[in-house]
């Protein structure tokens, strides 16, 4: 469930560009205007928005929030102007192509999202960029890592919740094999069981070999692997199993002792905002005992604490 929070009577798109524009006029912008519009429109809304904004000011409404918002704020602002899966491209090109490239950012998005979702953003990937995002997984990542990813993205998962006992157990004993029981990993086993299965099978798998060999797969996943190859596996289990659980901490991790990874602080927010933020928010409390609106109150300020609070709506 989303934490979106739209008003019930909506001004019409046109009025809210022209009421954007006159918050950009002047010396510094009227922030709180911009947050107070945008941060409560949703994907379809702000994409009108923008088409409105170009039509009457002959400028691209992302360019001139570039112009006059900066840090942070800006950041979060321009990621959340896009649509679901736009955002998604953008966030693992960057990761991928940036000259500090981000390989957990990119292996988090595309090991969080469902087979549809990956479908569709890797075409958006394509339109935006001129090449395949195969491309450049194969380029950027390196043994296991790539392997997984690339497996990740290719393989068509089934989405449905029917799951078949039998080729659970039979894909449990599997990785017992493939990991615990022998000396090394057998790590092809691993990627063809993770990168092939839908989501509720690998939580079939998972709560099969609980049962079976009295450990949890997680445990034998950090116990058998490392690195970014073991930080895959684990989203790809942890996502399959209870996706908001996953966020949480994610959130956690970002907000966790010195400074703030803002990063991944926006890039949760942002890309969850519209889909299972509340969610989210109650396996944050449940986790941590404490609320995530105040977690993020705490670890950011000013502006752009605003926009963020807003897009997590009421605290509770």
């Amino acid at each position: 469930m989303a934490t979106l929070i739209i008003p019930p009577v909506l001004t019409s798109p046109r009025d809210d560009a022209a009421q954007l524009y006159k918050a950009f006029k002047g010396f510094g912008c009227d922030t709180a205007s911009i947050i107070n519009i945008l941060a409560h429109r949703d994907a379809t809304q702000r994409g009108l928005i923008q088409q409105e904004y170009k039509v009457m000011y002959s400028e691209e409404l992302s360019n001139r929030l570039s112009r006059e918002l900066s840090g942070d704020n800006k950041k979060a602002f321009l990621l959340w102007m896009h649509d679901p899966a736009v955002r998604d491209a953008t966030i693992v090109r960057q990761a991928l192509s940036s000259v500090v490239v981000d390989l957990r950012a990119a292996t988090e998005v595309i090991c969080s999202r469902t087979p549809s979702q990956i479908q569709y953003f890797k075409q958006i990937y394509y339109t935006m960029n001129g090449v395949y995002l195969e491309h450049d997984i194969e380029s950027r990542t390196s043994d296991d890592h790539k392997k997984l990813l690339l497996s990740y993205v290719r393989t068509i998962r089934y989405e449905g919740p029917e799951v078949d006992g039998v080729l659970a157990e039979r894909d449990a004993k599997a990785l017992y094999k493939a990991g615990e029981k022998r000396w090394g990993t057998d790590e092809k086993t691993f990627i063809r069981i993770f990168s092939e299965s839908s989501s509720a099978h690998l939580a079939a798998v998972s709560y099969a070999y609980k049962n079976k060999y009295k450990n949890k797969l997680r445990s034998a996943v950090k116990s058998e692997t490392s690195g970014l190859f073991r930080f895959g596996l684990l989203s790809i289990l942890r996502c399959a199993k209870n996706p908001a659980s996953f966020f949480a901490k994610q959130l956690h991790k970002a907000m966790k002792g010195l400074g703030t990874n803002d990063a991944a602080l926006i890039r949760t927010i942002v890309t969850r905002a519209e889909i299972d933020m509340q969610y989210i928010k109650a396996e944050y409390r449940k986790k941590y005992k404490k609320c995530l609106n105040d977690a993020v109150y705490s670890a950011t300020s000013g502006n752009y604490r605003t926009f963020l609070l807003s897009l997590l709506g009421p605290n509770y």
